[in-house]
């Protein structure tokens, strides 16, 4: 049996998608998917998949969001990269931006209600929810990530010089593209972006593969730990690589299912 892991990352309507085969790194794959579950089916039926989207939702928010988001903003400290509350889950699921604003706020303390930006990725939040609730076993194999822990944790727990946005892009993609390649990524699959998927999210995608790949070797650390769980027994927590990076030759011993 293959041992293939992937990555995802919401991109434009879709999920930017990366699969990679453990056994034999020169087989990989990156594509644009319609949905999560068209990821998880494919052929290659990934053992672990990074998937940079929220998974388990609070009833009532407090202190400032899930405890995965506070402890991954903890990690990061000051800086670029941001770390937003997820509403309520009845907030996820309000059908206008009006109603998530108004359920948020009945369902936070302090009150508080969604960015614009967070409002975008409601619709990407759902189709996980819903499809780890109508298909738990799924659970055992998509993890949710943080992109900016896990280009962390490969810089040596150290801020990365240079964002994914703004005047710095060319250079952040740069680094990020770097640090994937230490990791033992093939370059083929990092320079393998598909048509209609951003620099960014390609990048974003990777590096949940990354954490797959650890994952999958028992090395992978959770934040928190231990993970928190919401009322349906979905976990909160979100997963960074942990260890130094390993080359292409170093890839963990297999490991079942």
């Amino acid at each position: 049996m293959t041992r293939w892991v992937g990555g995802l990352d919401g991109c434009r309507g879709a999920w930017a998608g990366v699969l990679l085969d453990l056994d034999d790194p020169t087989r990989y794959r990156a594509a644009r998917f319609a949905r999560v579950a068209d990821f998880l089916d494919a052929a290659e039926a990934p053992l672990r998949v990074g998937i940079d989207i929220p998974i388990g939702l609070d009833t009532h928010v407090t202190a400032g969001g899930r405890v995965a988001d506070r402890a991954a903003r903890a990690r990061l400290g000051a800086g670029r990269a941001s770390v937003f509350p997820v509403p309520a889950r009845a907030a996820v699921y309000a059908e206008t931006y009006a109603e998530a604003k108004v359920l948020s706020r009945a369902n936070s303390t302090p009150p508080f209600a969604p960015s614009i930006q967070c409002w975008n990725i409601l619709a990407y939040i759902r189709e996980v929810d819903g499809l780890l609730r109508a298909r738990p076993e799924l659970g055992a194999r998509l993890h949710e990530v943080h992109p900016e822990i896990a280009f962390r944790r490969l810089n040596g727990d150290r801020p990365l010089a240079a964002g994914k946005k703004g005047p710095a892009r060319g250079a952040g993609l740069a680094e990020r593209r770097a640090l994937l390649t230490a990791a033992g990524l093939p370059e083929g699959l990092i320079a393998a972006r598909p048509r209609g998927v951003g620099a960014d999210d390609h990048l974003d995608a990777l590096a949940g593969l990354v954490v797959a790949r650890d994952l999958l070797g028992g090395t992978a650390r959770p934040l928190p730990d231990p993970p928190g769980r919401d009322t349906h027994g979905l976990p909160i927590v979100i997963w960074m690589p942990d260890g130094p990076p390993l080359a292409p030759h170093e890839f963990p011993a297999k490991a079942g299912a």
